[in-house]
């Protein structure tokens, strides 16, 4: 299929290059031209806007920073492009925003998707992404050959919007699991205890998570470099808790834990993982 891709950061730049090595065609497009410059090193096309990466595409995938950036490029998406265009949103917004979108879209024939993504740079890279799509049965199932070039777990879970609500519970519990890890490795190291040898026997028991698996060496390590940045983690916080508004229910430890990013960016770590909530428990600790 002949894709454009919009957003060519630290997750979209190897998205695309795995849709390149699945045999896709990609135009990408991004604001920083060095980022065009790598996806052509590797054999895709270059645009010069989001206009011209919509241009005679079968599909259109956004992988963006925010609500604001969607709402920005999402009408050029659909004011331009061709019939019966797939427009696959993997950007983490608002769920608002994404039906508002998916309306747009459907007024003049345009399949829009919301399908955000768990898993990380890592996960971008290796093509093993956890993808939970939003829209309508149908339209995932066209976009499945694409989705499938991108991630091992690939789930229509609803509607328009209903991705995007899986992903708020994804972080809040990616959130609430980095923040207990934290946690465990101060714990370990004010008792005299090895923090490396016990996060191992966590990570082999019960407690064993995705987290503890990728992350417990690094953060023992205080090794902090972003696969993603805190700076992301607060506005899908904030996400959470607004959805959980919305839904009228009651998330207190999603609240504990969004005011533990919220510290971490405060405390100038907004630029660095979200395994470094371990410095903001250190700073409690002292």
């Amino acid at each position: 299929m002949n894709i454009g891709f919009i957003g060519l950061g630290i997750m979209g730049s190897p998205m695309a290059a795995n849709l390149l090595k699945a045999g896709h065609t990609v135009t990408g497009y991004d604001v920083s031209a060095e980022r065009v410059d790598q996806l052509v090193a590797l054999g895709g096309k270059g645009a010069s806007s989001v206009v011209d990466a919509v241009g005679g595409a079968d599909a259109v995938i956004t992988m963006l920073p925010d609500s604001p950036q969607v709402e920005e490029v999402a009408p050029l998406v659909v004011e331009y492009a061709r019939p019966s265009l797939l427009y696959i949103d993997m950007s983490t917004i608002k769920p608002e925003t994404s039906r508002r979108v998916a309306l747009r879209a459907a007024a003049v024939g345009v399949r829009a998707l919301d399908a955000p993504v768990s898993g990380g740079e890592r996960g971008a890279v290796d093509g093993t992404l956890s993808i939970m799509v939003g829209g309508a049965a149908e339209d995932v199932e066209a976009a499945r050959p694409i989705l499938s070039a991108l991630g091992t777990t690939v789930v229509h879970v609803g509607p328009a919007g209903a991705g995007q609500t899986v992903k708020a519970a994804n972080q809040l519990v990616v959130g609430g699991i980095y923040g207990l890890v934290s946690e465990a490795i101060v714990l370990l190291e004010a008792s005299g205890v090895d923090p490396a040898a016990g996060l191992d026997v966590l990570a082999g028991g019960l407690a064993g998570s995705r987290i503890l698996e990728l992350k417990r060496h690094t953060m023992v390590r205080r090794e902090f470099a972003p696969g993603f940045r805190i700076d992301l983690h607060h506005k899908d916080m904030g996400i959470a808790v607004a959805a959980a508004r919305e839904a009228g229910v009651s998330l207190p430890l999603t609240g504990q834990v969004a005011q533990l990013v919220a510290a971490a960016r405060a405390q100038g770590h907004g630029s660095l993982d979200h395994s470094a909530l371990l410095k903001v428990v250190e700073r409690l600790n002292g």
